[in-house]
């Protein structure tokens, strides 16, 4: 294989489709979930400098030919064991699922979490359960905000968009790679809950305590369910306490990144 060289690294060029580590990025792309490795696929300056600053290690770094004045930008901060490709722009462009590719994407290996290694994990702060988002954007608020406001993890149940979609990365700013996050199996969660002592608490547009007047000290779980329906019936029927956050009338729900974010605000004030 040819090799271009710059100042402060190598790039090896890749010409076609077919090359195992291409495959592999389009794939992470188009189904938005970690590689079988536990890898993830991001795309941007920015987000590729949120990755070295979260301290992740890379497989590989992809440049675009546009993108190869760049280079030197990054490629000191990634490191001089990591691969790094250099394609041309149209094959760069089949593979990334931005419309304008800023030309630089990588596969990262993301730190994984089970339930009980959350549990065990003696930080302060409230857990996230999450219960059906399916907005990217909503999640990635909410990861965001779990960052911003010391949430001890985020538990993904299912039915929620995977924390690794491009739309869940991009709006998290970066909060995807550093806050504990955990696949779960809620009715698994729950009963850890109660034989822990931690309270699940959940929000209601209709009822419940006002949330400025909730106890949220000590250990808790806020559940946050799907934009539309909410959280599942069997699921509000299990929680210690609904809480509402006041609201004019005239806006009949918030999101649930708003929502979510509100709430983890004011458990940050309470304690």
């Amino acid at each position: 294989m040819p090799t271009t060289h710059t100042d402060t690294g190598r790039l090896r060029r890749i010409e076609g489709r077919h090359n195992s580590l291409v495959k592999e990025l389009r794939q992470a792309f188009d189904r938005g979930e970690l590689t079988s490795a536990g890898e993830c696929a991001v795309e941007g300056f920015r987000i590729i400098e949120e990755v070295v600053r979260s301290g992740l290690r890379f497989r590989a770094v992809f440049f675009s030919e546009l993108a190869q004045a760049r280079t030197s930008r990054l490629l000191p901060q990634i490191g001089a064991h990591v691969e790094t490709l250099l394609l041309p722009d149209k094959l760069f462009r089949s593979v990334v699922p931005s419309e304008t590719p800023q030309g630089v994407a990588a596969l990262v290996t993301v730190k994984k979490f089970s339930l009980k290694d959350v549990l065990d994990h003696t930080a302060p702060g409230p857990l996230l359960v999450i219960a059906g988002v399916q907005d990217p954007g909503n999640l990635g608020t909410i990861l965001r905000s779990a960052e911003a406001f010391g949430a001890k993890a985020v538990l993904l149940g299912d039915s929620t968009v995977s924390a690794y979609n491009t739309k869940v990365v991009r709006a998290s700013a970066g909060s995807v790679f550093r806050i504990m996050l955990s696949k779960v199996e809620l009715t698994e969660a729950i009963a850890q809950f109660r034989a822990r002592g931690i309270r699940m608490l959940a929000t209601s547009s209709h009822k419940g305590v006002p949330l400025p007047e909730a106890n949220l000290l000590g250990q808790v779980a806020v559940f946050v369910g799907n934009e539309g329906a909410g959280l599942d019936k069997k699921l509000l029927s299990q929680m210690d306490e609904l809480i509402t956050i006041p609201h004019s009338p005239r806006v009949e729900s918030l999101n649930a990144g708003v929502a979510a974010s509100v709430v983890l605000y004011e458990i940050s004030r309470q304690n």
